[in-house]
């Protein structure tokens, strides 16, 4: 369920770079809102207060909201100051990438892959099974990542339709899959003792 907060603030992102832009007067100010770079102040003060209200909840964020956090901030940062959306089309095929690099370090720094060090707690997998998950979320974030990186700079008017749908989907594909993986190991495990139990009876 975490993960799909990230999707708040992109949400938003969304609903304000659909609205026609328009001039509004707000606390004895002109502002504009709707378009791209009104969407990228959403985008930024959303993430803030979410986050923001996480940590408040939890006194702490995992490095997967930090990284997504100072992204927002930086990209967004850049796109409001240079009045240019290439920065922000950038963001998510970095983010996804430097995610990518943090699973793959994961075999060579530490005891164990970072999906096992996230998911550990809640089910218990041999080791093998472990990596080819950990491997499995290294091949999503890169194949997310260029998904991304291509449609921003191919497919102008849709990039910002795939930038919030498109990566949902491609989040829900991807997790039902593992599930589905997972699922199908423990029957064929469960299936397998059950066969040396009856075996040795």
């Amino acid at each position: 369920m975490k993960q799909f907060i990230d999707f708040i603030p992109l949400l938003l992102f969304f609903i304000v770079f659909k609205i026609e832009p328009r001039e509004i007067e707000f606390l004895g100010q002109t502002w504009l809102v709707g378009g791209i770079f009104s969407a990228t102040a959403m985008l930024i003060a959303s993430s803030v207060v979410v986050y923001g209200v996480l940590f408040s909840l939890y006194r702490r964020l995992e490095k997967r909201q930090w990284l997504t956090l100072l992204g927002c901030i930086l990209f967004g940062g850049l796109t409001l100051a240079f009045q240019s959306e290439t920065f922000l089309k950038l963001k998510s095929p970095v983010v996804n990438w430097l995610f990518a690099l943090a699973f793959v370090g994961s075999h060579f720094i530490g005891k164990q892959p970072l999906i096992q060090r996230m998911m550990g707690h809640a089910i218990t997998l041999p080791d093998k099974i472990w990596v080819k998950l950990n491997i499995a979320w290294v091949a999503f974030f890169f194949i997310s990542g260029a998904a991304n990186l291509f449609v921003a700079f191919t497919f102008h008017a849709i990039w910002v339709d795939f930038k919030v749908f498109g990566s949902l989907v491609m989040t829900l594909i991807f997790f039902i899959g593992q599930g589905v993986f997972i699922a199908n190991y423990n029957k064929k495990a469960l299936a397998l003792e059950n066969k040396k139990t009856n075996g040795g009876s």
